[in-house]
């Protein structure tokens, strides 16, 4: 049997933990591969980790075929809702897929003709999408979050480091931290991380402390992440001073820089805005 593996959709989810990994490599070593490998025609779209398992191990598989597919998007939707299906995804994985699919169906509307967004609008009426991401609290819904969590998974989309966003999807931090230290400059995003969890818990205190101390108190006795299995408060324990008293006052001077350079660019827009109105 001829299998190919498609580097795009081997990796378009996210890969498992390490843990994760050792854990099914047992399991399929213990019981066999009781699962099918899905492909559509010969490409491999589901069951990647436990084909490269039994490749090593010549552990014997089936598989079964899906060929419904006419694209390789249409693979990634079928994949996403997959996955958001199982159980043991982790709520800042399933947002983030919400969030994928999102994107694809928006990419695809853009490029579609007036005609086919027609053709799509009678067929939506004959078989509605089971789990539209039209809006942000569509995307909550098919995620199983709140409408705050999905903006804050947003916000880590667009402005976490690679080193931020494995550290809340291995459940070392919850969705809530990541997001209040995404604000950070990118050097001081890796330097909180590899600190580890206390250092990142105490950044985030800090960041909150200076934008609101009265509701810095609250999030923190509300931070918590659901982990692959099971949920897991993130407690709050009295750390210790943030290094420096010095490095706490450079890190306010930043912000408010931040702050005043933010107002300065609204300023500008509103200014090109009204120029360009009056051309």
């Amino acid at each position: 049997m001829n299998i190919t593996i498609h580097p795009q959709l081997r990796d378009y989810i996210d890969p498992l933990t390490q843990h994760e990994y050792l854990a099914l490599e047992r399991s399929l070593l213990k019981e066999g591969c009781r699962d099918a490998l899905v492909l559509w025609q010969e490409t491999l779209i589901d069951g990647h980790n436990r084909y490269a398992i039994c490749q090593k191990h010549g552990i014997p598989f089936q598989t079964t075929h899906n060929d419904q597919f006419n694209s390789i998007e249409d693979v990634m939707l079928w994949m996403i809702d997959n996955h958001l299906a199982r159980r043991s995804v982790s709520s800042f994985q399933r947002g983030v897929l919400a969030l994928r699919k999102k994107d694809i169906i928006n990419t695809r509307r853009k490029d579609q003709s007036s005609q086919e967004k027609a053709q799509e609008a009678e067929l939506a009426l004959k078989n509605p999408d089971p789990v539209p991401v039209e809006t942000r609290e569509e995307i909550a819904k098919v995620a199983g979050l709140s409408k705050p969590a999905v903006a804050q998974i947003e916000k880590i989309r667009k402005a976490a480091t690679p080193e931020l966003v494995e550290a809340v999807r291995a459940g070392t931090i919850s969705i809530n931290t990541a997001a209040t230290i995404a604000a950070l400059p990118s050097e001081q995003q890796v330097a909180a991380v590899a600190g580890g969890k206390k250092e990142l818990q105490e950044t985030a205190r800090q960041l909150r402390q200076t934008r609101n101390p009265r509701a810095a108190k609250t999030v923190e006795s509300d931070d918590t992440e659901v982990s692959n299995t099971n949920a897991s408060t993130e407690v709050s324990t009295a750390p210790a001073p943030f290094n420096q008293q010095n490095e706490n006052k450079e890190m306010q001077a930043e912000l408010l820089a931040l702050r005043a350079e933010n107002q300065h660019l609204k300023a500008r827009i509103t200014e090109l805005t009204a120029q360009l109105a009056s051309t």
